[in-house]
């Protein structure tokens, strides 16, 4: 069974960090590009962080840039997303994505539950 359980959300004043995890379970984590979204109340979910299977590549939104970092270890089977200098509009749920690479040269795209990230004072 997959699961991507995310962790470490919660309620932040700016200028605050947090650091998300998500933990893999049930496919091959080392073959899958990992990835956080998030989602704004009443808004569409969006981009945050890429990483790539091995670590060797990150991609951020534009917005994220120098703020967010992501990273992974495999042996734990786990990526993680460190947010710095956290901005009220920063204020959303954070998802897990994991794009699986198969032998057969076919995707599979899992999601996690999220995890709520609220930035006030």
């Amino acid at each position: 069974q997959v699961q991507l359980v995310e962790s470490g959300g919660g309620l932040v004043q700016p200028g605050g960090s947090l650091r998300l995890s998500c933990a893999a379970s049930g496919f091959t984590f080392s073959r899958s590009a990992m990835s956080w979204y998030r989602q704004p109340q009443g808004k569409e979910r969006e981009f945050v962080a890429r990483i790539s299977s091995a670590g060797v590549s990150t991609r951020y939104a534009d917005s994220m840039k120098g703020r967010f970092t992501i990273s992974r270890d495999n042996a734990k089977n786990t990526v993680y997303l460190q947010m710095n200098s956290l901005k009220p509009d920063d204020t959303a749920v954070y998802y897990c994505n994991a794009v699986e690479s198969t032998s057969w040269g076919t995707t599979n795209d899992y999601w996690g539950q999220g995890t709520q990230v609220t930035v006030s004072s």
